[in-house]
């Protein structure tokens, strides 16, 4: 005959294994983290002359950091937003994203979707295997400076991320 205190015990090891099974944790960048990784890709565009807008998104697109350098031009600010939203939703750089949707590309009409930006600039936040959000600027002359200062932001947060 069982104890009903270990038949309780047992109910709850099969509740928490269900509980388990029904839930998911996920890895989230800290405010601190995210505008660090903001402040360091405009500070390299502005060593580059770049006057940018570096926008930080959480994994689910949704923006945790913006910075609009002094002069950048007021559509930079929903671009940066816009392929920070991108890279998160699509997982990959909207330099890649630019490429596979290029014009006659089977992939072409992702560029019709609502919110898409498939511009360079916008560059996904990855740690140990897992998305965290993405990153991105825009202001510079082209997509492919855009596209550096977001990564220099990435990589001046690094560490942080590898843990």
């Amino acid at each position: 005959m069982r104890s009903p205190v270990l038949g309780l015990l047992l109910l709850g090891i099969a509740a928490s294994a269900a509980a388990e099974e029904a839930t998911f944790s996920v890895r989230q960048l800290t405010p601190e983290t995210a505008l660090a990784l903001a402040q360091a890709a405009l500070e390299r565009c502005r060593k580059q002359g770049f006057q940018v807008t570096v926008a930080v998104a959480d994994r689910g697109g949704v923006v945790q950091a913006l910075l609009r350098d002094r002069f950048a031009g007021p559509h930079t600010v929903d671009t940066a937003i816009g392929k920070a939203w991108t890279a998160v939703s699509f997982r990959i750089s909207t330099l890649e994203l630019m490429e596979d949707t290029a014009p006659n590309k089977p992939a072409s009409g992702v560029r019709n979707l609502p919110r898409v930006v498939a511009v360079g600039g916008g560059v996904p936040i990855e740690a140990q295997g897992s998305i965290l959000g993405a990153v991105g600027v825009s202001g510079s002359p082209n997509g492919t400076n855009d596209d550096a200062c977001a990564r220099a932001g990435i990589k001046a947060i690094a560490e942080r991320l590898e843990f």
